[in-house]
């Protein structure tokens, strides 16, 4: 089954506005383009991934994206991060692709493996079965991952409580739903809270989000952040 990963991306000026007197603003956007590049990464380096949809109007993030083959769609609007995940379930549907895997720009640790075994379990390669799989954050009530089969089998509905949100959707359009829990893709950055929690998983995570550790000051590794290659 031919899988598209989906990544709405907002402008790095505007990102991150809720870690708020947590991390300077400059800091801010430096941050968010750091953990975008490495979940760029991650997605190119899964291999039950064909092809990176990237929904933006950043254009750093459409020059890097387009180095790694992703297809860009151009969000003007940049209306909500539901929106911005629906003009990549079009694109997704326009190219063909029989399910679509939307993730964050800011779970930088995401990691290859554990999506390609999401991808890869039992029952998750039925393309005639319609099917959402939640991935929760890791306080379980919003939605980092949401893995549709086919694409457009519900509208995305993301924010907060949105986990439960796209269960019932699930249940309306007669779908199966389950809740997955890969460990890298549970922890998002919008808080301080949730960037502390970074620190330590990425502390001892040696190898995944290098440019986000750079950032962060982990690793002393000369790694650019403006791209993903």
């Amino acid at each position: 089954m031919r899988t598209a990963a989906i990544l709405p991306v907002k402008r790095f000026t505007r990102a991150k506005q809720r870690l708020g007197a947590s991390v300077a603003a400059e800091l801010r956007a430096d941050l968010a383009r750091a953990m975008v590049a490495d979940v760029l990464a991650a997605l190119d380096e899964t291999p039950s991934i064909a092809r990176t949809i990237v929904v933006t109007c950043e254009s750093s993030v459409a020059v890097a994206a387009c180095s790694l083959g992703a297809l860009i769609v151009q969000d003007t609007v940049e209306e909500s991060q539901s929106a911005a995940v629906a003009l990549g379930v079009e694109r997704a549907l326009a190219e063909g692709f029989e399910r679509a895997l939307c993730v964050p720009g800011d779970c930088p640790a995401l990691d290859p493996a554990e999506l390609d075994s999401l991808l890869s379990a039992p029952g998750a390669t039925a393309a005639d079965r319609p099917e959402v799989v939640i991935v929760p954050d890791r306080h379980g009530t919003g939605t980092n991952g949401l893995l549709l089969t086919p694409p457009d089998v519900i509208a995305p509905s993301f924010g907060p409580g949105s986990s439960a949100r796209h269960l019932a959707l699930a249940r309306e359009a007669e779908a199966t739903s389950r809740i997955e829990r890969p460990a890298s893709l549970l922890l998002d950055v919008d808080t301080g809270a949730d960037l502390a929690a970074l620190r330590e998983r990425l502390a001892g995570a040696h190898g995944r989000a290098p440019r986000t550790r750079m950032v962060l000051g982990l690793t002393a590794r000369d790694v650019p952040i403006a791209h993903a290659g």
